[in-house]
């Protein structure tokens, strides 16, 4: 097939985002698909540049980052950065082109916020939701440009492995939510050697974006978690080390957690892998929004550690319910059971790492 897969690479230039984005245009291509990938702004290119510390509207930096992902993986001619009337990558006429024989437009996490006619040329449209919960709690809050989107899209796919469970209070809004996983290409993720990994780690944002209500729950970001479990490494002889974007980073060192700038551990697809692949195991604290609504979300990051053949030690969303848990990957709910957990994956590390890069 022809398949166009829309996302974002420029307008948020981070590895661990680029990973999500590279490995759905790698595995659709290791399926033997004709893959092409769009970035599509709206009106216009709004970019937080993390050196700068500034907002840029220049199409270069965004468009830069695009090339340094896509050239390395032989995606340097199959894409267009489109924000309003301007484009860069591929030629106008030829992305018309495609868009007139494309079978299917992906469209993950996302909507596209300025809907151009030839997106409806595609014989069908997907939406890919890797927010679960955010995403329907938006939408039945009413959140325009994700409704426009959804309703265009013949078929829509959830990570929120258990929407539609009588546990689970995410709002299905009368539409059909098929479950699935966000690929990882295991080729690029090979199991990485162990001898220099020390510390449990984990690449994390403080905060995403606002707190969402609904039914009178409010439903927060990793701010409201992460407390829960800051003692630890004062408790424990294991070190750990976090890749930190937002918050303070002079909170977490008075509890002897290295922190580390998240931009700079992530500012390249490479910078992201080698870090990854460079620890010990995965520390992963969710959204509170994912563990209020036990949704069953699992991190594609931690996806990456698996594959590397590093064991995740991350939260409870109700993973349990369809994801091997106990061997690679190890939940817990509380402070004890993350205590718990720790001493598990050390006492057979390198059981847990075979584990890991199975699952993966």
């Amino acid at each position: 097939m022809i398949i166009i897969f829309a996302g974002a690479l420029g307008r948020f230039p981070v590895g661990g985002h680029a990973w999500t984005e590279m490995q759905y245009l790698l595995t659709l291509r290791s399926l033997g698909h004709d893959v092409f990938f769009l970035e599509e702004c709206g009106t216009g290119s709004w970019v937080y540049d993390y050196e700068a510390e500034k907002i840029t509207t220049d199409l270069n930096y965004p468009t830069s980052y695009v090339r340094k992902c896509l050239d390395p993986i032989d995606f340097g001619s199959r894409w267009i950065y489109r924000a309003g009337d301007n484009s860069v990558g591929m030629n106008i006429d030829e992305f018309m082109d495609i868009c007139a024989r494309a079978d299917l437009l992906i469209i993950r996490g996302s909507p596209i916020i300025l809907w151009r006619r030839e997106y409806d040329w595609p014989r069908r449209r997907i939406f890919v939701d890797s927010d679960p919960g955010f995403t329907q709690f938006a939408l039945i809050n009413g959140d325009r440009d994700l409704r426009g989107t959804i309703d265009r899209c013949e078929h829509l796919f959830t990570t929120g492995q258990r929407i539609g469970t009588d546990d689970c209070p995410i709002p299905t809004l009368g539409r059909r939510w098929i479950k699935t996983v966000l690929p990882v290409a295991l080729a690029y993720w090979p199991p990485a050697d162990n001898t220099i990994a020390s510390h449990f780690t984990s690449v994390m944002q403080w905060r995403s974006y606002r707190d969402i209500v609904y039914n009178g729950v409010t439903y927060g970001n990793k701010e409201k978690e992460f407390p829960k479990f800051i003692e630890l490494p004062k408790v424990t002889e294991q070190r750990f080390c976090i890749a930190l974007t937002g918050g303070n980073p002079e909170d977490l060192k008075k509890y002897d957690w290295e922190v580390r700038p998240g931009w700079l551990t992530s500012i390249s697809p490479d910078s992201y892998r080698k870090f990854i692949q460079e620890s010990r195991a995965e520390f992963g604290v969710a959204k509170h929004g994912y563990i209020e609504s036990r949704s069953g979300w699992f991190s594609d990051r931690s996806a990456c550690y698996l594959a590397s053949g590093r064991p995740v030690l991350v939260q409870d969303t109700g993973q349990r319910d369809w994801l091997p848990v106990g061997e690679g990957v190890v939940t817990f709910r509380d402070f004890q059971e993350a205590l718990k957990g720790i001493d598990r994956i050390n006492a057979d590390y390198e059981h847990h790492r075979r584990s890991a890069r199975s699952i993966a």
